[in-house]
């Protein structure tokens, strides 16, 4: 399947000023821009509205709660008009179903519907980490395990690393929207990322999107570290 791997940028920050900043600065140089927990509850919903403006905007507030209280929680964040949007595939079966649910009501018939993201295992996961929360499973079996849930459940799509790209593609084929964090150009520190790839390798990998926030937003030149990932994108 012939796909354009997309690049999300991660405003990661508790400041609105310096987010509108990112935002504004790189509108025409990434795909989308991604808001997230440290941003939301700093700012408020209020302004991941006003920074996302302009903007596909990629909310990834990875909810995890009993059904009611997930499916409640996705249609209060409905008016943001998401692009994509995340829970955990660990809350099971009927909170997917329940969260799909819920999207669809907000949503009805001629409305673009957010995407419903399932995280499959954190990219600061390793098999260690795993283990320490009683999961006997390398981290590829436990993503494969939740892709498979997740997307019998109704999720749109997975967050996964890099690393799990393949053998989801083998288990699911090409339908599922894959969004990959833990991406790093070469040459970039990995801070706190364990399972990583550059943006070449996950595109020919087979990833759908893929999340870089401080190769770019701590970079000297934000918009010309957008573009030298946009251009590796395009040649992969």
């Amino acid at each position: 399947m012939l796909r354009r791997t997309k690049l999300i940028a991660a405003l990661d920050t508790a400041s609105r000023s310096q987010a509108l900043h990112w935002a504004e600065k790189l509108k025409d140089d990434v795909d989308a821009i991604k808001l997230g927990l440290e941003f939301t509850y700093a700012c408020g919903l209020d302004a991941v509205k006003t920074v996302s403006e302009g903007h596909k905007l990629f909310l990834d507030l990875k909810l995890h709660d009993i059904p009611h209280t997930v499916a409640s929680g996705l249609s209060a964040l409905a008016p943001l008009r998401p692009a994509l949007t995340t829970i955990h595939a660990s809350g099971g079966t009927e909170m997917i179903a329940r969260s799909r649910e819920a999207l669809e009501r907000a949503f009805p018939d001629g409305m673009e519907r957010p995407r419903l993201l399932a995280v499959t295992v954190l990219t600061s996961m390793n098999a260690a980490g795993l283990q320490e929360i009683g999961v006997d499973a390398t981290p590829q079996e436990q993503v494969v395990r939740l892709g498979k849930l997740a997307i019998r459940a109704g999720a749109d799509g997975l967050v996964c690393s890099a690393h799990e790209i393949a053998p989801l593609r083998d288990a699911l084929g090409d339908a599922p929207v894959l969004v990959v964090p833990g991406i790093r150009p070469a040459g970039t520190a990995s801070d706190d990322q364990k399972r990583i790839m550059t943006p070449a390798q996950a595109a020919r990998a087979g990833a759908d999107w893929i999340v870089v926030g401080r190769p770019i937003t701590k970079a000297a030149d934000p918009v010309q570290a957008a573009r030298a990932i946009m251009d590796e994108l395009a040649g992969a």
